[in-house]
């Protein structure tokens, strides 16, 4: 191993060896895996830091990348997220018990959505769990300390390692993705179907395979050693240059989650474990921004998985949890007060908005274009009267609109429902944004296309 790969792993990890620490403050910063090839492509020459790796921020443009999982496809770098291994007997019992998916029918080699919640049935963290083998999981998502957190205060005849820095996350989605990565491991993947994965190697690189769709698109992900990131990047832009394939910055990365309907932990939520030992940082970097003032602190923003739109994901009546009773008590009340949506922003408004940087009148807060690189929160009205918050405006190439989800009121969530969304900070000059309530997704599904047709 290079020395620099060894002192990027001993800074990932430096965080999850301190069991006394009341809270992450913050990761140190780090590099990608795949940083060096990276490198090679980043024609902005720009970094973001998506905690606690700095990717680039664009590689051509933000356009063409936006456009591209709807007309070819991209690769994307998704290391920056937690990655958790469970083993032992008891392993998937605890998963059982952190999470409120009830784990049945998981076969080896398949993924399930996990959502795991604290006692007032609030969601700390959210990922996806993959059974490798018998007794040994893989939890990757947003959050992984809580999932550290709770499995210590239980006694489990299994272990849990914290191996974020030893493996690559790199997403390759778009219509095009089949057909590249194919031609790359040089066999067929039409066995590999939604939410399923295997083992399988590029140029020799051990690599796994999972079939998921977190742009609502065909799509893939490749999970394998930070030992051969490099390698394998460099190896899926070459077999995708003639598919058209491109590679993703952080300035457009979020626009499919939003445009397929996913909401994204920090960013649309914060995390319920905030303030605890599982917790993470107080609050993002930078603060929270947009117009919407939390009475409550963070707490405000903590969402109930009904409120994210994933009230579904496992039989309430069936197994024990953490935050059943909660989770009971909403259901039995007729649901969550609040329901998860999509806005359409009134074009004429927006253009306005950005009119008037160019006029005589005040200067409104910047709209920044795809989106705000940060959690962003904004006050939603109906009547005068506030009824919601909106996070995640982005502005869709796909749709040529500007769109955002927002967490309304029940009975306001209905499409076709006007609403205004004030745009700009507080203390600054404020507009008034007409928008639509709009279903979700944002376009159509694909996410299941069947291959074995392709």
């Amino acid at each position: 191993m290079s020395d620099f790969l060894q002192r990027q792993r001993d800074a990932w990890k430096k965080t999850y060896t301190l069991k006394d620490r009341p809270f992450i403050v913050e990761r140190p910063p780090v590099f990608s895996p795949a940083a060096a090839v990276q490198a090679e492509g980043n024609g902005s020459g720009m970094l973001y830091n998506w905690i606690p790796i700095w990717l680039p921020a664009e590689y051509t443009h933000w356009v063409e990348e936006s456009l591209s999982y709807v007309e070819t496809a991209y690769i994307g770098d998704w290391s920056a997220l937690d990655k958790v291994r469970i083993k032992g007997p008891d392993a998937l019992n605890f998963l059982r018990w952190v999470g409120m998916n009830s784990l049945r029918d998981f076969k080896i080699g398949r993924i399930k959505h996990h959502v795991q919640l604290n006692q007032d049935g609030k969601v700390c963290s959210e990922g996806v769990v993959i059974r490798e083998s018998e007794d040994s999981f893989m939890y990757t998502g947003g959050g992984g300390n809580w999932t550290g957190y709770m499995f210590n205060r239980g006694k489990w005849d299994a272990v849990i390692e914290w191996v974020s820095a030893d493996y690559y996350i790199f997403a390759v989605q778009g219509p095009k993705s089949f057909y590249i990565l194919e031609k790359l491991i040089g066999e067929s993947l039409r066995d590999i179907g939604f939410n399923q994965s295997r083992m399988a190697r590029i140029n020799g690189n051990s690599i796994r395979v999972l079939r998921t769709g977190i742009t609502g698109e065909l799509g893939y992900e490749l999970h394998g050693s930070a030992e051969d990131a490099n390698a394998v990047w460099k190896a899926v832009v070459a077999a995708g240059a003639a598919f058209g394939i491109r590679q993703l910055g952080m300035r457009a990365q979020i626009i499919s989650h939003v445009e397929a309907g996913i909401a994204t932990n920090g960013l649309d939520y914060l995390p319920a474990s905030i303030g605890t030992p599982g917790g993470p940082k107080l609050l993002p970097g930078g603060g929270l921004r947009g117009s919407y003032i939390p009475e409550n602190g963070p707490a405000d923003f903590f969402r109930s998985p009904g409120e994210l739109g994933w009230g579904g994901r496992g039989p309430l009546d069936g197994h024990d949890f953490v935050g059943k009773e909660a989770l009971l008590a909403e259901r039995d009340a007729g649901g969550p007060p609040r329901r998860f949506v999509g806005l359409t922003w009134n074009s004429d408004d927006v253009v306005d908005t950005f009119a008037a940087l160019f006029g005589n009148e005040a200067l409104p807060s910047p709209m920044e274009l795809p989106r705000t690189l940060g959690p962003e929160y904004d006050q939603v009205l109906h009547d005068g009267t506030l009824v919601g918050c909106s996070t995640s405006r982005v502005f869709s190439s796909n749709l040529r609109k500007m769109i955002s989800f927002a967490v309304l009121d029940r009975d306001l969530a209905v499409p076709g429902t006007p609403v205004t969304v004030v745009w700009g900070f507080p203390g600054s000059v404020q507009r008034n944004i007409r928008a639509t309530v709009t279903g979700l997704p944002f376009k159509k599904d694909r996410r299941r296309t069947d291959v074995t047709q392709l």
